[in-house]
């Protein structure tokens, strides 16, 4: 018996062994993120200038966002997924939370701790490219975030069962200043909170606490950078670029601050369009603008 127990242990070990990469033939990979409003550094509580149609000030007081099935891609275009590190924080399964904010100042409803890269293991080789996707996959997108691990235990990224979770987490104020207006006219701006929250919208289920079959209104996006080093080359998260189009200073009536990815909204056209997504019966428009290569 105890050499039965003694080879049950061997081979479960064994077996446990064999699902991690292999250090002989894989190499760590790491893909760095950086965070920008218009080309400038995002920080708490700075102020930004020419921010949106009406080119106005604004005053951000949150960044998060996940991603997920990062992969990279090799020079014939095919792809390989990157396992990530199971660190029990920002990363879980395919899933990694990036979090700019540091919950200082206007960003006091955030966390301390900040997160700006992905960390995992891929095989060893030649690699041109990287591929991901800015959101959480379906089967994990609708949950309890209460007893999920971390990072999807994030009640601040969450919406509800339906609704899952927030992909993109973007809030700021808007002075209501413009630099195309003259001083005078600026110097009573009023105060108006704008939000882009990227999730998944139009989910079908049986009841709020249940997890839908599916929604209409994916959200997800997936976006590849060829030409992509990761010991040289960050993606760039540039919310400026994204609100290029969109009016900060109002909200249409009747509907949540800024653009919340929910139907009927006269304030997400603009915004969608520049996530690359369709948008109440209106195909993308174009390639999504958030992410860039640097």
């Amino acid at each position: 018996m105890k050499n039965l127990l003694t080879l049950t242990a061997v081979a479960l070990t064994v077996s446990a062994c064999s699902t991690l990469p292999n250090p002989s033939t894989s190499q760590a990979v790491e893909l760095k993120f950086a965070a920008q409003i218009n080309g400038q550094p995002f920080a708490c509580g700075q102020r930004y200038e020419g921010v949106g149609s009406t080119r106005s000030t604004i005053t951000p007081s949150d960044f998060r966002m996940y991603v997920s099935e990062v992969k990279l891609v090799r020079q014939d275009g095919s792809t390989v997924p990157v396992q990530l590190a199971q660190d029990g924080v920002w990363q879980q399964q395919s899933v990694a939370l990036l979090d700019f904010e540091n919950g200082a100042g206007p960003c006091r409803n955030g966390t301390e701790a900040t997160n700006t890269s992905v960390r995992g293991q891929a095989p060893a080789g030649e690699y041109t490219g990287v591929e991901l996707t800015v959101g959480v996959p379906f089967v994990q997108n609708h949950q309890d975030p209460t007893v999920a691990p971390a990072p999807l235990n994030s009640t601040a990224m969450f919406w509800n069962w339906q609704g899952g979770y927030k992909f993109i987490k973007f809030d700021t104020a808007s002075s209501g200043i413009s630099t195309d207006q003259p001083a005078a006219a600026n110097a009573m701006g009023p105060v108006t909170r704008y939000s882009v929250h990227l999730g998944s919208t139009a989910c079908a289920g049986e009841s709020k606490t249940q997890a839908p079959s599916a929604c209409q209104n994916p959200n997800r996006m997936t976006v590849r950078f060829e030409g992509f080093d990761l010991r040289k080359n960050t993606v760039v998260a540039d919310m400026g670029a994204v609100l290029a189009q969109a009016n900060v200073d109002v909200n249409a009536k009747g509907t949540s601050p800024g653009c919340m990815s929910f139907p009927k909204d006269g304030d997400c056209p603009p915004v969608m369009q520049a996530l690359g997504l369709a948008y109440e019966g209106m195909a993308a428009a174009g390639p999504q603008r958030l992410l860039s290569k640097r």
